[in-house]
């Protein structure tokens, strides 16, 4: 179908839930959880790392509505993960469901099943819990090699080869290098070094995690949760139950938001505890103060960056070492610390004679860090961005000029991202229409206000992946139904995003019809074909081919239909959208009456399930830009305005592309600013609810301005890459560039509050 042609991809098609979302319709999991059923609670521990001496329910049991409490004693004690992740998992398998050695504030230390939300409040009051007080590690660089072990059970294991040591606190280490890093490093006119440090964030999502368990009529454990990994949950369950993948059946409704929270299997575990304990339906959750000490926040990492040059501005080499801080369990530990590399190095291929990566993933009694869009890929950004305008200002050069040396270009290998082409890249497009657009050459320069505000800007540029090359599937099952339409059944999860729309944009115009003719359905584990889930940018582009791929076979199965009840061959038909005609114009038959003789007799299923992994990844890349204006009396950061310009191959739908961007600009405005998670000296979080833990409002962000760098990646669905991620990346580099410019103080350390801002310039002079 040719470009003209298309009625659905390119378009703002309205999302498909939108009506239902905006009446209120019962669509989330608390919405669907039936009443009667058990309220799930964990008592959790007020201790970094502790050993249960003893655990006393007797108490806890004897209150008015509780009708179980299960400790260490009750659980299996079989070690897993709670990572959502392809198999054969790289997180290691390091928790139990319930453990004698708990290792963070807020880990998980008994379960109470009751009637009522106040009797499980009561019980958690009444169990009385004797702990051995342990010494914490709460230093990442203390942590490698140091005395105090967070796993040190013996049936800890790592089932890939990532570098984990659980004797030395290692969750994961390596090293990736092309080229002699130091000898060109040597010969460089100038070295830029320095140290960068991003702090933990919450993902926020409105709908906290929430789950409701039941056993159904064959006595298999139904399973509905706020989740993006429907297969993922149903094999952690297993594997945390110590039960067969065949007793599980995991389905998602609406989901109220996930942004990588709802990769990690947070709340899913306790209530499927209790209803394969009790048999009776459970459902726990999660209050706004378990979401932020007890879920899976972004890890902290601290990211050291050696960058040299020529004095020409010819970036020549590269050389990134991080240290990541998964918190007391490895989730996600080992794959997000790739990325602060292997999508920050790239950027730079145009002229790069060396590079290395090697990092460094450590166990603490911090909570358990996990999932968050950006995926690692942030923090790198976050200090190589920074280091290379810190090397504009070295060099006195501008810094999109500079970038305009060195970035990456359509067609180039990227020795830093796998070898991989660019095969669609619009970077240089990106860069120079957002400065275009934003203004750059009038609001570059430092502009004094008055009244001690200062007005100045920043840049930065970034990439990201579409799915993880070689590793997850999508899948999605096509059929024909009664009058012509058509059921689309998918194992990927709509968050938010928008997937179910996009996915059946991309079929509508595969099949030459509307949107409205296509019902989309999913994800649930019996009724949806094997999708890895929603994470890893991999939706529209992994999961969409696989659209592409099923529409294409059904098309090739209604023609053979067709032809038979049209008395020619198949090759003598052509498929129009709502009918097959014969090419000799002698005749057609229409898709309602072609689905009727599919119900009839032995005629062959109108149906057609397709799998699709890419052994590549291509990157989507972007621009941004931010002006800020910095009150030099209060040490004040206010973002005036930013200009974001995307490469996501072809925008299926413009609408969600613009909203995901805007909404990754606003968390990243957050993370640059705002967010940050803290302890003391005991372990204890200090941001435990929104009125501590800030995230920006409207308020806040000033003027969005998101427009679109078109390019065509052959092997994405209608040209088609990813967007969801890389959205997230620009505003920390960009924002800490234009605090820079308005006061001479590089802030290397997220986030920039007005308190480090005033004593930077104080210090500074």
């Amino acid at each position: 179908m040719g470009e003209s042609e298309r009625r659905a991809v390119g378009a703002p098609v309205r999302k498909k839930d939108a009506m239902a979302l905006l009446l209120g319709k019962p669509v989330y999991t608390e919405d669907i959880a039936p009443p009667g059923c058990l309220v799930v609670k964990v008592l959790r521990s007020p201790h970094a790392n502790a050993m249960i001496e003893s655990i006393d329910p007797a108490a806890a049991l004897r209150t008015p509505g509780v009708v179980a409490v299960y400790t260490w004693q009750d659980v299996p004690q079989k070690r897993f993960t709670m990572a959502g992740q392809t198999w054969p998992e790289p997180s290691p398998y390091d928790r139990l469901i319930l453990d004698k050695h708990v290792r963070f504030v807020g880990d998980a230390v008994a379960i109470v099943a009751a009637e009522t939300e106040e009797a499980a409040r009561q019980a958690l009051k009444r169990i009385k819990v004797k702990y051995q007080a342990l010494p914490a590690v709460l230093d990442a660089h203390e942590a490698l090699d140091g005395p105090v072990l967070v796993h040190p059970e013996e049936d800890w294991k790592a089932l890939c080869p990532v570098g984990a040591d659980n004797r030395r606190n290692l969750c994961a280490s390596g090293a990736d290098a092309d080229g002699d890093v130091e000898k060109v490093l040597a010969d460089c006119d100038v070295v830029v070094e320095h140290t960068y440090n991003t702090q933990a964030c919450n993902q926020a999502m409105m709908e906290t995690f929430r789950t409701y368990t039941e056993l159904d009529a064959y006595g298999r454990l139904h399973v509905v949760s706020s989740t993006q990994i429907v297969f993922h949950v149903r094999r952690i369950l297993a594997n945390a139950l110590d039960i067969p993948k065949s007793k599980i059946h995991v389905e998602k409704p609406r989901i109220g938001g996930g942004f990588g929270a709802k990769q990690t299997v947070v709340a899913e575990v306790y209530p499927a505890f209790v209803t394969w304990k009790t048999g009776r339906p459970a459902r726990m959750i999660y209050s706004r103060e378990e979401s932020l000490i007890a879920s899976s926040p972004r890890h902290p990492m601290e990211v050291k960056v050696r960058l040299g040059a020529s004095k020409e501005g010819a970036i020549r080499a590269l050389d990134v070492y991080t240290l990541s801080d998964t918190g007391a369990y490895g989730e996600h530990g080992p794959t997000t610390v790739g990325l602060s590399g292997h999508k920050s190095i790239p950027l730079y291929t145009g002229g790069l004679e060396a590079f290395r990566f090697s990092w460094d993933v450590v166990y603490t009694n911090h909570q358990s860090s996990g999932a968050y869009r950006g995926y690692g890929a942030t923090q790198g950004i976050f200090a190589v961005e920074s280091a290379v305008n810190e090397l504009a200002g070295r060099l006195g050069l501008d810094p999109v000029e500079l970038r305009m040396k060195n970035i990456v270009r359509q067609g180039q290998t990227m020795p830093a991202y796998y070898n991989e082409p660019a095969s669609a890249c619009a970077l240089d497009r990106c860069l120079a229409k957002c400065a275009q657009r934003f203004g750059w050459a009038e609001k570059y320069p430092v502009r004094d206000m008055g009244g001690g505000k200062i007005r100045a800007a920043g840049v930065a540029i970034a990439m990201q992946g579409s799915g993880i090359s070689g590793v997850d599937v999508g899948s999605a099952t096509i059929k024909l139904g009664d009058e012509g339409c058509y059921d689309l059944a998918i194992g990927a999860a709509d968050m938010g995003t928008g997937c179910d729309t996009i996915l059946a944009q991309i079929a509508a115009d595969c099949l030459d019809c509307d949107v409205d003719d296509i019902s989309v359905f999913g994800a649930d584990t019996d009724a949806s074909p094997y999708d890895s889930g929603s994470y890893a940018s991999s939706t529209t582009y992994v999961t969409g081919k696989a659209v592409e791929k099923a529409c294409a076979q059904l098309k090739r199965r209604i023609c053979a239909l067709a032809a038979q009840m049209l008395g020619c061959e198949p090759e003598a038909v052509e498929f129009a959208g709502r009918t097959v005609r014969r090419l000799d114009g002698k005749g057609e038959a229409g898709l309602a009456d072609i689905a009727g003789r599919a119900m009839c007799g032995s005629a062959p299923a109108l149906q057609v399930t397709c799998s699709h992994s890419s052994p590549t990844s291509p990157p989507p890349f972007m621009a941004g830009m931010a002006e800020v204006e910095v009150d030099t009396r209060t040490g004040g950061v206010k973002v005036l305005h930013y200009t974001a310009v995307v490469d996501c191959g072809t925008p299926i739908n413009p609408n969600l592309a613009r909203v995901q961007t805007e909404g990754g600009l606003v968390q990243g405005i957050g993370m640059a600013l705002f967010e940050s998670i803290t302890y003391n000296e005991t372990g204890h979080l200090a941001e435990n609810s929104f009125l501590q833990y800030k995230i920006p409002t409207r308020l806040d962000i000033g003027e969005l301005d998101v427009a679109f760098e078109a390019s065509y990646e052959p092997s994405g669905p209608f040209g088609a890459k990813s967007i969801g991620e890389i959205v997230i990346n620009t505003p920390a580099p960009a924002i800490a560039h234009a605090v820079y410019r308005a006061t001479g103080v590089w802030h290397r350390r997220l986030p920039i509050t007005p308190e480090k801002v005033l004593l930077g310039m104080k210090k500074n002079g």
